[in-house]
């Protein structure tokens, strides 16, 4: 069965793993259960917490690489890309963390793997200001080279679940319905089609 299911690699930092919610889906699980391909996609998680983008962009290929196997036709192997601010902590310059990005994606094009990147939401790393210079930086990498782009920060900024999900937690996960929300994001912002679903598969 998972020979013939189609493989999708996810990777970043805990936020992709879902740390913090109470239920273990995290929003990667909740896009995958409202997923309806068939066979159930084979979805494998490769988080490290509090990493940098250039931290993941060193391990990410030799990370996947196994996981998708013999290499494929175009668009056959999926990698998304979950950012978080990691960067902001350890005063990494927004040229650094595009191109940090950019390096992925290229990457990623070169294996002809279908790439869609989902941005960093609201949380403490960073001022309000940084955050949202930064998820604007890694949109415009994306969109550049045409990568599909969910964008959380702005959504999230002023939103009350949202905020007061990370105010009960660690200022940085959000709990389970702050998952929720990331995942209704990423379903409403391209997921299926980027899946060659059609946009009311949801």
């Amino acid at each position: 069965m998972t020979d013939r299911a189609l493989r999708i690699c996810v990777i970043g930092d805990e936020l992709v793993a879902g740390v913090g919610d109470p239920k273990a889906l995290g929003w990667v699980g909740r896009v995958t259960a409202r997923t309806p391909l068939t066979p159930a996609p084979l979805v494998m998680t490769l988080a490290v917490p509090q990493e940098t983008t250039t931290a993941l962009s060193a391990r990410w290929e030799a990370e996947t690489s196994p996981r998708f196997g013999p290499q494929a036709a175009d668009g056959e192997h999926h990698l998304v890309i979950g950012l978080g601010s990691a960067d902001l902590e350890v005063g990494m310059s927004l040229a650094r963390s595009r191109l940090n990005l950019a390096n992925i994606l290229d990457v990623a094009e070169s294996l002809r793997l279908a790439t869609f990147v989902v941005g960093p939401p609201p949380g403490d790393r960073g001022d309000p200001d940084q955050q949202a210079e930064l998820s604007a930086a890694f949109a415009d990498v994306a969109q550049r080279r045409r990568v599909p782009y969910v964008e959380t920060y702005a959504p999230l900024a002023r939103h009350e679940q949202w905020l007061a999900d990370l105010a009960s937690g660690d200022g940085h996960t959000p709990g389970q319905a702050g998952y929720g929300l990331m995942a209704w994001l990423v379903l409403h912002t391209g997921w299926q089609r980027w899946l060659g679903l059609p946009d009311d598969a949801v």
